[in-house]
């Protein structure tokens, strides 16, 4: 009979750490920390396993089939903690929690303090000599419990949570501003109004039986696996639907019993830069959910991290020691305990933690520790830390990067400059690095309202996370570092600055003041979320520079890499930006790029103009010497690499207007009339022009076309030789079907080469080869290799012609289908390895088939995505080419392909 349930505590444990596919990671690393000695409230988890049966054969089915397992497990709690489960005065009190087995922080719901109702309230007060702290975790229960299994959510976005309203309301008749602030009478008449706002807004009255109350509590665990903000992160993260969440029920621990208890969340290093110091925020007289909530401005766990955050705030070291000290100052021995038990968790698992703890009434617990987010400069330099530290081997270091968070590291700075003039207007927390430059939105859900906007919250919830990923940064007035803003933005490698208490917003009247001065919806803001600063209007930006840590994991990738990374580049600054990425070559150069500055696109039109083949010449002359200046610029910038340029591709009418006024123009620069102009574009007019008159077809229907750009290679090459500079030009034919039409291409522009030889008196090596992107030429790969030098796979249209699929309105039916299940990915962004990859295998097999020492590449968008990357490598291939920036990203997946 498979098993469903799985216990831990006192030091025992039936899973691990390596079980994180059927215990989650919260619950895999549970079991662990129980099995090293790490102090871990005894409980037990449910399987993602009836996750996965919770949603393929409902509610009812599945717990029948898991009760007498979760029965037995509460038991062994009951059992291990000396409370009992329902008794009215020695209840025994349980957290339910999610756990996938990716860490999807917020994502998904959790309920504390479950088997409370009115007679397990007195048995707690007495037991525990302290009536106030079971009544504020009664009403925190009720609360818990209403907005996540009874659905209490607010009204509208403008609302506030009906709970919280309830709260505020009675601050304001008590004359009170804190939650801790309540007396036991307070916290009683609490309980009372939440159980009538339950009851007013669903009609059901509030559950007193434990039992209901934990069977409602996990199936809202399995259910919020598919609730928006869940499958938003899991479509954002790439995590498969079908992994489903375990969930981990606990004995409670209270850091709700007063002044020597309290709650925290820490991490081994610092999250956001990689520095290797131990840094959290706590809560005196708390419960976890208030630190990450952002609710209570949390302190500090250690002394120099408090005093580093007294700084920022600008707060005297008399006031820092007086109202907000430091764990290490308030709680000696548990600071101790805890710096211990941080070093032993980072020691075992070799990685960054992040952990949560409780202190009840002096004793430390550990809730659950994790391999913590981190941004991509702290990625980096962790993993760099942690392999000159002796901790882990370069092969691991290389593996630990997250191959797209290097992007983060790779976007723009303030510069020095603008900061100078730049004015002040606000000072928070650096919760997440960058910097940002946007309009100001209140909304999450309207932070594609602006083309780059600000997300500005009293504090995030996982609600706002699909606006937190549009914005550009993200600025809270309240909450710490490990807020849920903090987190999040850290996550996504997203600009953050929260905390920032000089900060006051009105949802209704979206507006923020900041001392007293207004800023509206739409008004320019800058962030710097290294510094926690806060600027009005709009700040220059200029380019990263790489660190040295940056450096070290790039030549690591070189040194297990396989394949070459080349790039995608039509001038020569692309170019020089991709070489200092350590780009080794070109894998596509697009010449139609060079066709629309000046006066080029003037000679363009001239040669599309023209009734013969003497008109076109005359003007391909005109173009001869532009074609040959760009060429000899990119073969010089990527001197000693090999160049692929690949030959006109699109359309003609790409290249003449389409509005009358623009038309108009034309007419009058080009000396004829407007309905000549109209004619013309008529003319061109195609009804598919994906699948139109472009590539080869263009070059073997006007061969002068084909001459003229193979000439302005041909002579940019020489011209480079007798300069001294090593060029290796490489000239791509586009979209051919057959291998006629690839020969019939080869054979001009080798014998323009010839041509181009004798006038020169010298002589330069080149190759000819093909993109293969037509679904015929991978199916004929062998015959097209019998005469082509090398493959490029040009996996764009390949995939438009593989899937049927218009690239350019796919965006109407995509996220549908990416939604609804039918696409795991979007096939323009990740290669489709089931389909377009077969082809691409297909192609790679059949050429080298009859060519051993063929020259295989992709440069379609999938040469810098790294599971796409990884494929390619996979499949034989000599290089990826991806556009500049991504260079760095396809370098270490190239790597990590070779090493897996």
């Amino acid at each position: 009979m498979a098993k469903h349930v799985y216990t831990f505590g006192a030091g025992k444990a039936e899973g691990k750490a390596d079980m994180k596919n059927l215990l989650g990671g919260k619950g895999a690393n549970l079991a662990e920390m129980n099995l090293i000695g790490v102090p871990v409230p005894p409980g037990f988890t449910i399987t993602t396993e009836v996750c996965t049966m919770y949603n393929e054969e409902g509610q009812e089915k599945t717990f029948n089939r898991i009760k007498p397992e979760v029965e037995a497990a509460v038991a062994l709690v009951e059992e291990l903690t000396g409370t009992t489960f329902g008794d009215k005065d020695n209840p025994c009190l349980l957290s339910v929690r999610s756990g996938a087995r990716a860490s999807m922080p917020g994502m998904m719901d959790t309920v504390l303090n479950l088997g409370m109702n009115d007679d397990a309230v007195e048995g707690i007060a007495k037991k525990s000599g302290n009536p106030r702290f079971a009544w504020d975790s009664y009403r925190r229960f009720v609360q818990m419990y209403g907005d996540v299994v009874m659905d209490m959510k607010p009204a509208s976005k403008e609302e506030h949570d009906p709970f919280e309203e309830i709260i505020d309301e009675l601050k304001e008749e008590k004359g009170i501003q804190l939650d801790t602030d309540f007396t036991t009478e307070d916290l009683k008449e609490l309980v009372r109004r939440f159980k009538a706002a339950v009851k007013k807004v669903t009609g059901k009255d509030f559950p007193t039986d434990p039992w209901e109350q934990l069977w409602g509590s996990v199936a809202a665990v399995f259910n919020s696996w598919e609730n928006p903000r869940a499958i938003f992160y899991r479509r954002m993260e790439q995590i498969p639907d079908e992994w489903g969440t375990a969930v981990n029920v606990q004995a409670m621990v209270f850091g709700n019993m007063g002044e020597s208890s309290g709650t925290g969340v820490a991490f081994t290093r610092d999250a956001g830069t990689g520095e290797d110091v131990f840094n959290g925020e706590y809560l005196i007289n708390a419960q976890g959910e208030d630190v990450v909530a952002g609710i209570r401005t949390p302190q500090e766990i250690t002394l120099s991290g408090s005093r580093k955050w007294a700084e920022l705030q600008g707060v005297s070291e008399e006031e820092r020691a007086s109202k907000y000290p430091s764990l290490e100052e308030a709680m000696p021995e548990i600071y101790k305990q805890l710096e211990e038990t941080q070093q032993k968790l980072e020691d075992h698992y070799k990685d960054m933690q992040d952990l949560e703890f409780t202190i009840q009434e002096g004793k430390l617990w550990l809730l659950q520790t994790r391999n913590g987010k981190r941004t991509g400069a702290a990625m980096v330099k962790i993993a760099v830390d942690l392999l000159e530290q002796g901790v882990i081997d370069d092969k691991t270091a290389l593996k630990r990067i997250d191959a797209n968070k290097l992007d983060e590291l790779l976007h723009p700075v303030f510069e020095a400059s603008a900061i100078k003039s730049a004015n002040e207007i606000a000072k928070g927390l650096p919760a997440s690095p960058g910097a940002a430059t946007g309009q100001v939105v209140f909304f999450a859900d309207e932070a594609a309202k602006y083309p780059v906007s600000i997300l500005v919250r009293v504090e995030t919830s996982p609600e706002d996370l699909e606006g937190m990923h549009i914005a550009k940064g993200i600025l809270t007035a309240r909450g710490g570092m490990t807020s849920h803003a903090a987190v999040v933005a850290r996550g996504m490698g997203k600009c953050c600055v929260s905390g920032a208490g000089a900060v006051k917003i009105n949802y209704k009247t979206r507006i923020m003041t900041i001392d007293g001065k207004e800023f509206q919806e739409g008004d320019w803001i800058s962030l710097n979320g290294s510094t926690g600063k806060v600027y009005e209007g709009k700040i220059t930006t200029k380019d990263p520079e790489m660190s040295g840590d940056f450096a070290k994991i790039m030549n690591l990738a070189d040194k297990f890499s396989r394949m070459k990374v080349r790039t995608n580049a039509d001038s020569p600054n692309d170019a020089k930006v991709a070489r200092k990425f350590g780009a080794e070559g070109i894998g596509l150069c697009r010449t139609e790029h060079m066709f629309f500055e000046g006066d080029r696109i003037k000679a363009m039109r001239e040669m599309i103009l023209a009734n013969n083949e003497t008109e076109r010449r005359k003007a391909l002359e005109k173009l001869l010497p532009y074609q040959r200046e760009d060429f000899e610029g990119i073969l010089e910038a990527m001197a000693g690499f090999g160049v692929t340029i690949r030959l006109l591709d699109p359309p003609l009418h790409e290249f003449v207007p389409h509005e009358e006024a623009n038309q108009k123009d034309m007419a009058k620069e080009m000396g004829i009339s407007t309905e000549a102009v109209k004619a013309l574009v008529e003319d061109l007019h195609e009804f598919n022009p994906m699948l139109g008159h472009r590539g080869c077809r263009l070059g073997n229907t006007y061969p002068e076309i084909t001459e003229m750009q193979a000439r302005a290679i041909i002579e940019a090459a020489v011209n480079l030789k007798q300069k001294g500079v090593d060029v290796l030009p490489e000239i791509m034919v586009p979209l051919i079907g057959t291998v006629k039409e690839y020969k019939m291409q080869a054979d001009i522009i080798h014998a323009t080469a010839k041509k181009v030889f004798e006038e020169k008196g010298s002589k330069v090596d080149y190759l000819v080869g093909t993109m293969i992107e037509v679904p015929r030429a991978a199916l004929t790969a062998d015959l097209v290799a019998n005469e082509a030098e090398f493959f490029s796979f040009g996996t764009n249209d390949l995939t438009q012609m593989t899937f049927g699929y218009s690239r350019d309105d796919a965006g109407k039916f995509l996220p549908i289908y990416i939604e609804k299940g039918i696409l795991k990915n979007d096939p323009f962004q990740v290669l489709d390895q089931e389909g377009v990859g077969q082809l691409v295998k297909m192609g790679v097999e059949k050429g080298r088939s009859v060519k051993s020492d063929l020259k295989v590449g992709i440069c379609g968008e999938h040469g810098g995505e790294p599971s796409s990357v990884m494929f390619c490598d996979s499949v034989g291939m000599d290089y990826v080419s991806c556009s500049p920036y991504r260079v760095p990203i396809a370098r270490v997946a190239a790597a990590q392909a070779n090493i897996k």
